[in-house]
C-alpha cells in the first residue's frame, strides 16, 4: 500500500477511535449510574460536545486547510491558543457548577476542571492530518481510549456524574503527554502566534456559523418532529440513523482529515477527479451497507435495536438512500473546502433548513416514512447544489486557514 493508502487508513482508524471513545464514555456511564446521576452526565457531555465542536470549526478545520512552510507556526499556535481559550471556558464552567446547586452542579465544576486538557489532546489530531502523520494521531487516541475504558471500569457502581466526570477528563493525561511528545519534533523552533486567531475575519468563524447551522438545524428537526409527531415515529428515524453509525465515522474522517491529502492533487482538475471518486465510493458504501442492514433477520435486527427494530427497518430504504447521496455531498463540500473554503458557507445554511422543511413536510403528507424521505431529498438537494458549485468555481488556488474573509 502506497504511503497516501496508509495515511487515509490511519485517519479513518483514528476517527473511528475517537468515535468509540465517545460512544463507550456514555455506555459506561449509563451502567454506572443511577437514572438521575446519568442525566446529569448527560447534559454535562452534551455541553462538552458542543464545545468540542465549536473548537473543532474554529482551529481544527482552519488548521487543515493549510499548507506549505507556515505549519510549524501553525499548529504550534493552535495548541496554544486552544489551551489557553478551553482555560477560560473551562473557568467559565466552573463558576456555574458553584453558582448550582447538587450533582449537576459538581458535575460542571469537573467539566471546567478537566476541559483545557480534553480539548488540546483533541485538537493535536488536526496538527498531525496537517502535518500528514496521522499515525502519530491514531497512536495518541488509542491510547486515550485505552485510558478512559480502564478509568471508568474501575469506577463504583453509583458513582456520582461529577467524579464520572472527572475521572474522565484526568484519563485524557497521558494520551495528552503522548500526543505533545510526538508533535514536538515537528514544532521546535517555531513561534507561537495568536493574533490571527483573534483577527476579525479568520476563516474559522465561518466555519462556526456552519457547525452552528447545522447542529442547530438537526436540532431543530428533532424538536419540530417531536411535537407533531408520536414518540415511535422520533425513536424509529433516530434507530435507523444509529444503525448507519459506521459511515458517519467515514464522513467525519472525510471532513476532518480530507484536506490535506486532497489538497496534494495537482489543480482544480486533479483534486475534483480525486473527491468524485471518493464520493462515489461512499455512495455505494452507503447504499451497500443499506442492503446488508434490510437483509438482517429480524432477530439480529432486535438484539440491535430491541423493540424499535420493526419501525426502524421500514425506514431502511430512505435512510440508506439519504447516507448515499451523504457520502456525494460530503465530498463536495470537501471539494469546496480545498478549492475555496468560503463557499461552503451558504450551502450549509440554505440546504440545512431545507432538509429541515423536507422532514416536517414529509411527515405531514406521508408520516414518518415521508420524513425519512424528506431527510434524503435533502441530502440529495444539497450534494446536488454541492456538485453544482465545484463546477462554477473559477480559480483553483485554495486559501489559506488565515485568510480574512
Amino acid at each position: 500500500m502506497s504511503r497516501r493508502g496508509l495515511g487515509a487508513v490511519a485517519s479513518v482508524l483514528d476517527q473511528a477511535a475517537s468515535s468509540a471513545t465517545n460512544i463507550l464514555v456514555l455506555v459506561l456511564a449509563a451502567r454506572l449510574s443511577s437514572a438521575s446521576g446519568f442525566a446529569d452526565f448527560s447534559m454535562v457531555y452534551v455541553t462538552f460536545s458542543v464545545l468540542l465542536g465549536l473548537n473543532m470549526a474554529y482551529v481544527g478545520q482552519t488548521v487543515v486547510l493549510e499548507k506549505g512552510g507556515r505549519l510549524s507556526t501553525v499548529c504550534r499556535s493552535s495548541v496554544l491558543f486552544t489551551a489557553a481559550a478551553s482555560a477560560v471556558a473551562g473557568l467559565l464552567l466552573a463558576v456555574v457548577g458553584l453558582a448550582l446547586a447538587g450533582d449537576a452542579g459538581r458535575a460542571f465544576l469537573a467539566l471546567g476542571l478537566v476541559l483545557a486538557p480534553v480539548l488540546v489532546q483533541d485538537g493535536l489530531r488536526y496538527c498531525f492530518s496537517a502535518l500528514r502523520v496521522p499515525q502519530r494521531a491514531l497512536a495518541a487516541d488509542s491510547l486515550r481510549l485505552l485510558c478512559v475504558v480502564a478509568a471508568l471500569a474501575a469506577q463504583p457502581a453509583g458513582a456520582s456524574a461529577g467524579r464520572l466526570v472527572l475521572v474522565w477528563g484526568l484519563s485524557a493525561l497521558p494520551a495528552l503527554g503522548l500526543g505533545l511528545w510526538l508533535l514536538r519534533p515537528h514544532v521546535r523552533g517555531a513561534r507561537a502566534d495568536l493574533r490571527p486567531y483573534l483577527r476579525r475575519g479568520h476563516l474559522g468563524q465561518r466555519f462556526v456559523v456552519e457547525f452552528a447551522v447545522g447542529n442547530g438545524s438537526s436540532q431543530l428537526a428533532v424538536l419540530g418532529l417531536g411535537a407533531f409527531a408520536t414518540p415511535l415515529a422520533v425513536g424509529a428515524l433516530r434507530g435507523a440513523t444509529t444503525l448507519f453509525g459506521p459511515l458517519n465515522v467515514l464522513f467525519n474522517s472525510a471532513n476532518a482529515f480530507g484536506p490535506p491529502v486532497v489538497g496534494r492533487a495537482s489543480g482544480k482538475r486533479g483534486v475534483v477527479r480525486l473527491t468524485a471518486l471518493m464520493g462515489a465510493a461512499l455512495a455505494v458504501l452507503g447504499a451497500g451497507w443499506a442492503a446488508v442492514l434490510y437483509a438482517l433477520p429480524d432477530r439480529l435486527g432486535r438484539h440491535l435495536l430491541g423493540d424499535t427494530w420493526a419501525a426502524a427497518a421500514a425506514l431502511l430504504p430512505a435512510t440508506g438512500a439519504q447516507y448515499a447521496v451523504m457520502g456525494l455531498g460530503t465530498c463536495a463540500l470537501l471539494t469546496l473546502r480545498v478549492l475555496n473554503p468560503k463557499a461552503t458557507l451558504s450551502l450549509q445554511i440554505v440546504f440545512s433548513l431545507l432538509s429541515v422543511a423536507l422532514l416536517l413536510g414529509g411527515y405531514a403528507l406521508w408520516g414518518v416514512a415521508g420524513a425519512a424521505w424528506g431527510l434524503a431529498l435533502g441530502s440529495a438537494a444539497k450534494a446536488a447544489a454541492g456538485w453544482l458549485r465545484v463546477a462554477w468555481l473559477e480559480t483553483p488556488a485554495p486559501e489559506v486557514a488565515t485568510a480574512a474573509a
